[in-house]
């Protein structure tokens, strides 16, 4: 005697499969997320990009490339908190001939907390002049200020 499986099984089977495909697929896009794009490092944005990305490396001759000579002879460095767990999203920009504004979203992520992990986001601004032809940063987020060694300024 032939039985055949009852209609509930093979719904059973075609949700379990649904299931496991988007597991699977979620699984992949997770996994082959890269690193943010580049941007042109001849442009503000390109520039506050390089920049936050020394400051959080922690890379003292990188940053002073960066900064015009008042904002490095100038500096005053406040308390500011690890820059480990912190991520600097563009909001916009605003260009002018001879100057420009960065404005980027600071997310700082903290896994500790009774419900999991949380988040902390605010936005503040770049400003940024155009020297020689290059744009150097006048001005950075207190959160992304390093003032570098004097021996390493231009």
């Amino acid at each position: 005697m032939h039985t055949t499986p009852a209609p509930k099984d093979r719904t059973l089977i075609l949700i379990l499969s649904i299931i496991g495909v988007l597991v699977l697929v979620s699984l992949v896009v997770v996994f082959t997320r890269g690193a943010p794009e580049t941007l042109d490092p001849t442009t503000p944005e390109g520039v506050v990009q390089a920049y936050s990305a020394a400051v959080i490396d922690g890379d003292e001759a990188a940053v002073a490339a960066f900064l015009t000579e008042d904002a490095a002879v100038g500096c005053s460095q406040g308390e500011r908190g690890p820059t480990d767990n912190l991520r600097v999203v563009l909001v916009s920009t605003t260009v002018r001939p001879d100057s420009a504004d960065v404005i980027v979203s600071l997310v700082t992520s903290y896994d500790d907390g009774p419900f999991g992990a949380s988040e902390y986001e605010f936005e503040s601004n770049f400003d940024l002049v155009r020297v020689d032809g290059d744009w150097l940063i006048a001005q950075a987020p207190w959160e992304l200020t390093i003032c570098p060694n004097p021996t390493l300024t231009k």
